[in-house]
Order: structure tokens, then sequence, then C-alpha cells
């Protein structure tokens, strides 16, 4: 079993590097061009399942669109080659807020005509689209897999052709079994792979798992047959192939117990519950030896998780000691989570040893937020009250982050957790939301060029990182090359102007550009102009200035990569700055307003109790406790150009600009198991700014969490970084009690 596992190990993934020139997408001008040659199959959904929330057409062909599971809808077909994509959204004005198609490292920006968006594909891609920032519970979000035409079914006396159409049973395979699941086959029911071997499930076909648990609670966990859309119980050498699982219940999406030799290739789960918790991707409990390539994982809990057991939450099942797990390789795949952890590996009090996991080639496309007695992160390894276990070699390894929430919780409190890297780990557009930790007994965590944007961290603060309770400090190393870094000129770009992009130096390198509007440029200098200012979300028009999302890509012949990422501002419309001839103090005026808000009230309708000035965003409520602030103000814009401001929140915070809203964080996400308080939230607009002072105005609400808002800027000459209150200035006000 280990020799097997490790020849399918060896395989180095160069995903990163081959999809970005295969899987390149570029966005359309209206009309469409002439299709190609490609051909487009697609298998009927049945009535019961179609959706409509969109309609889709590949080449001008109709695709049926499925309804997954909360509200998340799919739709899946087979290409031969390049094709055109149109999306229909059948809410008026979907569309409105802007449209985030990803992973983000493809560059993909699509055409949008009212309610329709298009764009091109050159070859097979699993997409995410939804507009940007809604991925959460609640999100419409619609999911693209476009795959290469399914191998035809197999022959012999232990082949089983699962016909397309609607079938309500399980699926019990038994050893030796090849199970075909035809294009167009839907099974209500599960795959109970219960003490088999030698087992194969090929073809196209789709697991619709609804399930009985409890609603609010978790039954999730639990070993038994039509339990999960895949449950494995002491099977081995398993091999699962282009198959879609749709998981509507509180459960586990794909539970294995004691099992090894697992090969999951082509692998689509979609995993949606009002509960929005205990619906976790992929768990080993015990075993392993397993490969996860080229899936695609949405899941309302952990994607990845690792225990040695699970047999409930009495404190004999707790304590009671796993099995090891070990040997599991996850790559070229694209991740997503409403909640929780992109992989979980350990939990309070159990007992187990893990060894050799990997991740690596893959993209992050939406982390969990908030926490659960430990905050949520890209690793999420929990061993706490009294856990035991020995743990080492985890590797994750060129990966990209695109909405994410933090990079490692890692807390042990009993020897031994060691041997953690991470290794090209690309935040391309989005900072992270709050600080890892490493905590207790912990050694061997290397961090290998670890960026957001164009920064590399060098230090636990460019993390960042707090080491605590014992803990070894994390290794950073040194640069080496290729190294993805560049700089814009002019700083200050209109629709149409030519900007040109130049690349550090990197011996031997190539470099890839893909600018945010669907276009793409090769060589270390690169000229290039944006046709519009409305932003590779689209989302820019409003306010006169949008931003596009440039990324470049150096690759050198030996395999080595890096990326860099920033986003360019482009300027219709001006903000002129305020008089600058009254006399101002440092710092901002507050205003408190008491009340008992969840969300956000409008501060215009509301009176202000307390007055007073501070050096930035504070403000003194005088004992009440449940509250809304609102600052204001003046912020120094150093020079003329497009700056896109960044504002964070637990509780909701908005902010304001010469009159302009630029940013409002979404509504309050509540922490899970305990954890006080709401999750911290994001969002992020941009303007064209002339030097000066400009009005600023910022409201914050104070109803279940500690902290204030926090706002960060990047423009002209400056990375990504919070604003300084050098850069804050107000007109004398007096503290009053009204």
């Amino acid at each position: 079993m280990l020799e097997w596992f490790r020849s399918h190990f060896s395989l180095a993934g160069s995903w990163l590097m081959h999809g970005l020139r295969s899987l390149l997408v570029v966005a359309l001008a209206f009309p469409l061009a002439a299709h190609g040659a490609s051909r487009v199959q697609s298998a009927p959904v049945p009535k019961e399942m179609r959706s409509a929330a969109f309609t889709v057409q590949v080449n001008g062909q109709p695709v049926e669109v499925a309804h997954a599971a909360a509200t998340l809808e799919f739709a899946s077909f087979d290409i031969t080659g390049p094709v055109e994509v149109e999306i229909t959204a059948a809410e008026p004005g979907f569309w409105d807020r802007g449209v985030d198609i990803q992973p983000w490292r493809l560059g993909l920006r699509p055409a949008r005509q009212g309610q329709t968006i298009r764009f091109r594909l050159a070859g097979p891609v699993k997409l995410s689209i939804s507009r940007p920032g809604d991925f959460l519970n609640h999100a419409r979000m619609l999911f693209l897999f476009a795959g290469s035409p399914p191998p035809k079914p197999p022959v012999g006396p232990h082949v089983r052709v699962v016909a397309a159409g609607v079938h309500r049973e399980s699926l019990n395979p038994k050893s030796g079994e090849i199970l075909y699941l035809a294009p167009g086959s839907y099974v209500f029911g599960s795959l109970n792979l219960w003490k088999v071997e030698n087992v194969k499930v090929l073809g196209r076909g789709t697991i619709v798992y609804e399930g009985s648990q409890d609603p609010a609670n978790d039954e999730g966990w639990m070993q038994k047959p039509d339990w999960h859309c895949i449950g494995a119980l002491e099977a081995h050498n398993i091999e699962i192939q282009g198959l879609t699982c749709v998981v509507r219940a509180r459960t586990w999406s794909i539970q294995m117990k004691d099992s090894t030799g697992f090969l999951y290739s082509d692998l689509r789960v979609i995993g949606g519950n009002p509960g929005n918790a205990n619906q976790d991707g992929m768990d080993w409990l015990g075993g392993g030896d397993a490969i996860v390539r080229d899936a695609f994982i949405r899941a309302s809990d952990d994607v990845l998780a690792m225990q040695g057991n699970w047999d409930g939450y009495k404190d004999e099942d707790l304590l009671r000691p796993g099995h090891d797990v070990q040997n599991i390789l996850v790559e070229r795949s694209e991740l997503s989570t409403s909640i929780s952890n992109i992989v979980r590996s350990g939990w309070p009090r159990k007992t187990f040893n893990s060894r050799n996991f990997t991740l690596r080639d893959s993209d992050i496309l939406h982390g969990g937020m908030g926490a659960c007695g430990q905050t949520f992160g890209l690793l999420g390894f929990w061993g706490a009250n009294g856990a035991k276990g020995d743990h080492t070699n985890y590797t994750f390894e060129n990966l990209t982050l695109d909405n994410w929430y933090s990079l490692v919780q890692i807390e042990r409190e009993q020897p031994a957790l060691h041997g953690f890297t991470f290794r090209n780990i690309w935040a391309l557009d989005q900072p992270p939301l709050v600080g890892s930790t490493i905590t207790g007994k912990v050694a061997g965590v290397t961090f290998d060029n670890i960026k957001v944007g164009q920064s590399r961290a060098a230090t636990d603060a460019e993390v960042p990182l707090v080491t605590a309770d014992g803990a070894e400090p994390a290794q950073f190393t040194a640069p080496h090359n290729p190294v993805a870094r560049f700089t814009v000129d002019p700083p200050v770009i209109a629709p149409g102007q030519k900007a040109t992009f130049t690349a550090a130096p990197s011996p031997g390198a190539r470099y890839t550009w893909l600018f945010g509007d669907g276009t793409e440029a090769h060589g270390r200098k690169a000229q290039h102009s944006f046709a519009d200012a409305e932003g590779t979300e689209l989302d820019g028009g409003a306010n006169g200035a949008g931003r596009f999302r440039v990324l470049l890509h150096v690759e050198d012949g030996k395999g080595g990569q890096d990326w860099a990422g920033q986003g360019v501002v482009v300027v219709s419309r001006w903000k002129d700055a305020a008089d600058g001839s009254g006399e101002t103090l440092a710092g901002l005026g507050w205003s408190v307003y008491p009340g008992a808000w969840t969300e956000l009230p409008d501060l215009e309708a509301e009176r202000a109790v307390f007055t007073g000035e501070a050096p930035g965003f504070f403000a003194d409520p005088q004992g009440f406790t449940r509250y809304a602030a609102a600052w204001d103000g003046f912020i120094d814009i150093p020079a003329d150009g497009g700056y896109s401001f960044h504002l964070l929140d637990r509780d909701g915070a908005r902010l304001v600009i010469d009159g302009v809203e630029v940013a409002k964080t979404g509504p309050p996400f509540a922490q899970v198991c305990g954890s006080p308080g709401n999750a911290m939230r994001y969002d992020r607009g941009s303007l064209g700014l002339r030097a000066g002072r400009h009005l600023l105005h910022v409201e914050g609400l104070h109803a279940a969490s500690e902290g204030w808002p926090r706002l960060l800027w990047e423009g002209p000459g400056l990375g990504l970084i919070d604003v300084p209150a050098a850069a804050l200035s107000h007109v004398r006000r007096d503290a009053v009690t009204r």
C-alpha cells in the first residue's frame, strides 16, 4: 500500500504554471466572436433538480443548471476546445454590484450587459461565480464545471452501469466491482464503501444526499451506511473519478474511517445547509494513503479534516485513542467554505498521530470566517485540553489565496507538533482579516515566501503572527529566485491611457502579466491601457474609479515560480481636495450614539449623546456597551491618483469620503461554538483623489464584539498599509454632553 501511495505522490504538481497557460480566460466584447470547432456535451438535469436562478449557454447551446443545496447552483458540461459562455441571472439587477469569478489567478473578467455576463474559456476549468464578497452561507453562487469528455464505459463481468436518469437508491458496490455512472445519472442516496476493496467508481454521475440528520445538532459525524454522500469503513484501494456529490443535510460529505488507498480524481463536492455547520468536505478518521487531485470542494465546515476517530462528544468518546492518519496528498484543486478551516487537524482532548500531509498547487477560493474555540485559518490545529499524539511533516505549497481569513492557528499543550512548512503562499488581492497564532509545544514551523500582494513576509509582524506559551519561533527563509515584483508608470491612469508595467529582473525567468481586464502580456516589461474604469469585478463605475487586479507570474526553467499582485485604479472622475486654508488639529472628532442595534443604523436619523476627539478610531462611550460611533475629519492624500481603501470591522462599519460611500462591511456574522462576538468583516472601494485634504466619515457599530474599525489604503507609491495617524486631521470641536 505504501509503495502504491509513494508512486502516485511522486507526480510533481506543475498545475499553477500549466493552468495559467492552458486555462486562461479571455473576456469578450459584444457581439460574441464566431464559435470555434469545440464540441460541447452536456446531460439533461432532472426536472426536480433544475434551477431557475441562472440560464447558461455554451457556444450558443443551452446547458441546464442544477440546484445543488441552499442557494448554490451548478452547471456541468464537457468541451474539446475553447468555448464562449453566457450566463443570465433571473433576478433583475443581480450583477449590478459586480461579478467575481474565481480562481483569481486566471485573470478572468466578463463582459456584462444587464443581467447577462459573457466570457471565453480556453479549456477545462472549475469556476466559482458570485458577486464580490458574497460567499457565505446565504450567498447565491453558481459553480461552473467545464470538463473533458469522460472515457467510454468499461466492459467486463464486474462492471455495473448506472444509466442516465433518476435513481432513488444507495450504491453498495462489492469488492472488485466497477461502477460507471453515466453522464446525466442522478442517484438520490449514498455511495457506501463498507469493508470493500479494489472498487472503482467512474463516469460523470451525481449523487444527491438529502439525509435525515437533525438540522439543529451535529449528528453528521456518525459512521454508518446512508449517512454521507460517500461513507467508507475499512475500505481499501478505491478509485473515484468524475463524481459530483451534492449534500443537503447537516452531515459530513465524505467520511473515511480506517480506510486506505483512495484516489479521487475530478471530484466535485457541493455542500450547503441552513445550519451552516457540521458539513465537512472530506474527513479521514484513521487511515490515509490517499490522493485527491483536480477536485472542487465547497463545504459548510472544514474542507479537509483529519482525526484519529470520532465516536461522539461524551468524555469516554473524546478520550478514546484513535488510529494514525498518514500520507495524504491534495493537489490541483479548488477549495471553498462558508465557515471554519480549509484544513483541520486535531481536537481538544483527542489522541492520535498524524504525518505526511501535503496540500499543493491549489486555489483557496473562500476561507472560513470567525472562530469555534479557535480562530479559523488555512490550517487550524487544535491540540488543547490534554490532546496527545505526535504530528509531523505537514506541507502547504504553491497556494493562491483569494477570499481568506488567517494563515495558521496552531495550538498544542503537550508534545509534539513539528515540521510544518508553508512555501509559496500567495494572497493575491486581500490582506489577512485577523492574525495568526502558534501556541505551546510547537517546533519546526517554516515560512518560505508568504506574500500578500507584492509584500513578502520576513518577520512575525508582517504575517502577522503571535508566538506564545513556549512555541519555538517560526523560521523565515531568505528570498530566492525567481521573484515576482513590479512597478507601474505613470501612477495616475485614465481609461485608454497607456501605462508601463516593469517586473524586477529574475535571471532566466519568463514573465506573464494578467491585467485583470481579461487580457495578458508576456515579457519583463509590458505596456497596457484599460478601456474603462469599472475594474476587474465591474463594481467601480458608480464612483468613477475602477480597481483592476493586476497579477504577475514569474517562472524559471527549473520549476521555480512566484506571483505578485497589485490593485491598479483607473480614474474617469476625480474628487477635488477640500479647502486647505482652515486650521486643523491632529486626529478625528468622534460622536457616540447609544442603542441596541444588531446592524449598523442610519446615523443621520439618530442623535449623538457624547462627542470628543481622538488620535484615530477611538471613542469614549462613557459606560455604554452597545452603541454606534462616528468619526469625522479629513484624510490627507499625498499625491493625485487612484486610491483603494480597505475597511475591516466585526459588528459593521461604513466609510464615506467626500460624501461618497466607498466601503461598507457586510452584516454581522456570528462566531460559533461559544466564541464571543462576531467574525471580522471586510470591504473595499476605490476613488480618484487629488492631492490634499478630503472629507472623511467613518461609522462603526459596537454591539457584540470588541475593537474599532480598521482602515487601510493603497495608492501611488503606497503599498497596502494602515492609514497612518499623521494623515488624519479635524477642525477643533469641544467635547460636550448633549
